[in-house]
């Protein structure tokens, strides 16, 4: 797969994120924070799980851990994940469903393959995002919303297939409330289909789940795995080479920095510190039913 031959007009940076290995070959590939990028509008993180296939007997675990200073997006391609929480919550999420957990002042979670699931094989992909809060709303009350794929709203024209997941793009409006300006979205071209992105968001990129996109005018291609951030409100119309798959991220810049230790975010340093030492001193509420946990890392 080639990249472009000479700098697009509309196109910023290119991340290809890092694949690591979660444990029983789950893998995931982080593409923000980066050294080429820590975010893009009010994102901050961006991980693509899987595709893994668990065994009967395997699944996903991942423990009991905090969040402060972000809200949480979870979206399924294949598969299912159990979310518990430190308010009580237990909500499975299945492909084309939204899990929406806004940490503020602090939350604990955990994600796990269910019981049920574990009895046979089973496969995993999606992706979950982290969006940073406004100074403002830091250290807003925790919550949780899930939202059913019938609840989202989808264009479907011209071999494009385009599913709002949050904010708003396309006169479309996301029934996930933000904190801040901003756009996510999965969108799906056949072969040959065009997608115009226009600057109606100043901060924007493309994130290739699958297949390949061309950027119109340019020469060269972006696959799977690619993040392809573009230009302050540069408007590019991407091109599908083959059955495409691409996450399109996007909003408006904070004016400060975001720090970033492990699960916690803030514009505060300090207040990062605090919420190590709260974690260590087992002072964040717990998840009900759930005893162990992911320690604090030393790194």
């Amino acid at each position: 797969m080639s990249t472009l031959t000479h700098p697009s007009e509309g196109v910023d940076t290119v991340v290809v994120p890092n694949s690591r290995d979660l444990g029983d070959g789950f893998f995931v590939r982080r593409a923000l924070p980066s050294p080429q990028r820590q975010m893009v509008g009010p994102f901050i993180f961006f991980d693509e799980m899987g595709p893994v296939a668990f065994r009967g007997g395997q699944g996903l675990d991942v423990r009991p851990h905090p969040h402060i200073g972000l809200s949480t997006l979870t979206y399924l391609l294949e598969g299912e994940i159990v979310h518990r929480d430190s308010l009580g919550i237990h909500q499975t999420i299945r492909p084309g469903e939204i899990n929406w957990m806004t940490a503020g002042r602090g939350i604990v979670h955990s994600e796990r393959t269910d019981l049920d699931t574990r009895k046979s094989d089973s496969v995993l992909s999606g992706l979950q995002v982290w969006i940073a809060l406004p100074t403002a709303d830091e250290e807003t009350a925790p919550s949780f919303d899930h939202f059913k794929a019938q609840e989202i709203p989808i264009e479907d024209e011209g071999g494009v297939r385009f599913t709002l997941i949050a904010g708003q793009s396309e006169g479309l409006q996301s029934p996930v409330k933000t904190f801040s300006d901003l756009v996510y979205a999965e969108i799906q071209l056949q072969h040959g289909a065009r997608y115009k992105a226009n600057d109606e968001h100043i901060e924007r990129a493309f994130y290739v789940v699958s297949g390949a996109i061309e950027v119109v005018g340019q020469t060269g291609s972006f696959g799977a795995g690619q993040l392809v951030v573009l230009k302050p409100h540069a408007e590019v119309i991407i091109r599908a080479s083959g059955q495409t798959g691409v996450m399109l991220i996007g909003g408006e810049p904070f004016p400060e920095e975001r720090h970033v230790y492990w699960n916690l975010v803030s514009s505060r340093p300090d207040r990062i510190e605090q919420a190590k030492e709260d974690w260590r001193h087992d002072r964040f509420a717990r998840v009900p039913d759930e005893t162990d946990f992911i320690p604090l890392p030393s790194v």
